[in-house]
């Protein structure tokens, strides 16, 4: 039998703090985290090359344009060539860029806006995140009380209705639904504005009118980011919801004369959330990188736009930048979202997911 000093020797408040980190670090989680790192590491890599290759297969360069211009001589031209770095073999100036990323975290400059790439997206990179995050805000909490409310009248009218909503909400493409909301945004003017983040005078208003400012401006974008996400996250709800509400368990609970509100959101929605859980890394991840078409129609100065921007003007290095900020991003989204998943489930173990 052990003696209560053993059982002391052993209590958290009397570890060491070598022991302490030693146990962070040789943690569940911890492991986990690194193993996805090294992962990570090897999926940029080879998503870097691959990248910078098809880049490159495309006709032309950046200079095109200054080449068909007679004002500019030819010596002009090699000394952009030069500066840039476009008169070097394709894999010379990939293995150039690789070493400026890993050694200074030097993405390049940009050739249009002859700055760091990094400085151009850091100024980007904001008005993605806020429109990305209200899009997600604004989609979950519609669809999942839609999806609850249609599982639970479930071949009712109301899951009638719902159902044909998500099937119109799915059959429109983002590209259509950015139309549908400029023709809209035409039919009512001024009351929704198209165009920007801010408005002429959004300097002389107060912190309260700004911050309305941009929420206004921001309504249309975020709805044609929400719709199509809606319809989709509506339809995964139901499916999760019916399938938990026909387990045993829940039978159970209704035997045992629990109020059908308890059962359904205390213990039929804890389990049937989880899947859609892990779409969360996934979404924030697709809508920065995939918001272009939204952007680019109502002026939105995003990330998305910006790439866009720079794929037609063959800006080599802010391509490069933006592509690993997505990768990245779309990293970094699965693995929170996996970390949330076991959070939430302690059933689900890390050291068994890939």
């Amino acid at each position: 039998m052990s003696s209560p000093m053993t059982a002391e020797s052993t209590s958290p408040s009397t570890r060491s703090p070598l022991q302490t980190v030693q146990q962070v670090l040789t943690s569940e989680t911890t492991l986990y985290i690194l193993k996805r790192i090294l992962q990570a590491l090897l999926t940029l890599l080879l998503a870097s090359a691959f990248s910078f290759f098809i880049i490159q297969l495309a006709p032309g360069d950046f200079l095109d344009a200054q080449r068909q211009n007679p004002q500019i001589s030819p010596e002009t031209i090699q000394q952009f060539e030069e500066q840039f770095g476009l008169n070097k073999p394709i894999w010379q100036q990939y293995f150039q860029w690789l070493y400026q990323v890993v050694t200074k975290l030097n993405f390049g400059v940009s050739f249009a806006y002859q700055r760091p790439a990094v400085e151009v997206l850091a100024e980007r990179i904001p008005n993605t995140l806020l429109l990305s995050i209200a899009s997600i805000v604004v989609t979950w909490a519609i669809a999942i009380p839609l999806g609850i409310v249609s599982a639970v009248n479930h071949n009712k009218f109301a899951d009638r209705i719902l159902r044909v909503l998500s099937y119109i909400g799915q059959g429109f493409p983002a590209l259509i639904t950015g139309l549908l909301l400029l023709f809209f945004a035409q039919l009512t003017a001024p009351l929704f504005p198209v165009g920007g983040r801010t408005s002429i005078n959004h300097d002389d208003l107060t912190w309260l009118g700004k911050v309305l400012d941009v929420g206004w401006h921001m309504i249309l974008p975020t709805l044609a980011l929400s719709i199509t996400s809606f319809a989709g996250l509506q339809r995964l709800m139901r499916g999760q919801m019916l399938d938990v509400l026909r387990q045993d368990y829940i039978r159970t609970a209704r035997a045992k004369g629990l109020s059908e509100d308890r059962v359904i959101y205390t213990h039929a929605l804890r389990n049937a959330i989880n899947p859609l859980i892990t779409l969360l890394g996934f979404e924030f991840a697709s809508l920065l990188s995939g918001a272009f078409i939204t952007e680019y129609f109502f002026g939105w100065p995003g990330l998305g736009r910006l790439t866009l921007q720079a794929v037609q003007s063959q800006d080599l290095y802010l391509i490069m930048a933006s592509l690993m900020m997505g990768a990245t991003m779309l990293i970094i989204g699965n693995l929170l979202a996996d970390l949330a998943l076991s959070f939430v489930d302690p059933r689900i173990k890390l050291s068994k997911m890939n």
